[in-house]
């Protein structure tokens, strides 16, 4: 087989391609070569952009602001204080961070309101946000966290991510339809038993 002329093909990845884009595309034809594939062979001619233009789309979260994100969507309230809120079940897609697998699974996010509450929108897209980004599950679930009580200053919040992980279904031990659970509470939450029982029999129900 004739060896790939790695500067030629470069060149012509190059045009009309956003430098995030060029450098994808760059990398990912070099793991081509060093794994003894030709990056010009009419199967794999367009991977490399394809490649770019997937992460960017699995990696967007990178490019969100919370501020942004929120776009005032707080609503103050005089009633339902102490009361739980409870976003349950949101798909969430996302990398992760040691091998660029995919995970995914579900976020269960719940908080007590002190004077405000989001839009029920706002919730998903946070978690989607973070998801969206080179991820542990254990960060994922404290960001959201950690978020919720930064935009909402509520009573306490409490997260749990499920999470489903190609890394150890498809290398490694090989095992799978492995459910990994990860949780994070704060004030209320971690004082009040009868408010965190609450968040797991709403769940169940």
């Amino acid at each position: 087989m004739e060896k790939p002329n790695l500067e030629k093909i470069l060149t012509n990845e190059k045009n009309g391609l956003s430098k995030q884009r060029e450098i994808i595309s760059e990398a990912v034809t070099k793991i081509l070569i060093a794994l003894g594939e030709n990056p010009e062979r009419e199967g794999l001619k367009k991977t490399p952009l394809r490649v770019a233009k997937a992460f960017e789309e699995l990696l967007d979260g990178y490019s969100q602001d919370i501020v942004d994100l929120v776009n005032d969507a707080l609503f103050e309230v005089d009633y339902g204080t102490g009361e739980m809120v409870l976003v349950q079940d949101i798909p969430y897609d996302s990398l992760c961070e040691h091998h660029m697998l995919p995970f995914s699974g579900v976020a269960h996010v719940a908080y007590i309101p002190s004077n405000k509450v989001i839009g029920l929108s706002k919730i998903p897209r946070i978690v989607e946000m973070y998801a969206r980004r080179l991820q542990i599950q254990e960060r994922l679930c404290n960001q959201v966290l950690n978020t919720i009580e930064e935009v909402l200053s509520p009573l306490g919040v409490m997260v749990m991510v499920e999470g489903s992980h190609d890394c150890a279904a498809m290398r490694g031990v090989k095992k799978k339809n492995l459910n990994m659970k990860t949780l994070a509470v704060s004030g209320i939450f971690e004082t009040d038993l009868n408010k965190k029982d609450e968040f797991f029999k709403m769940l169940k129900q």
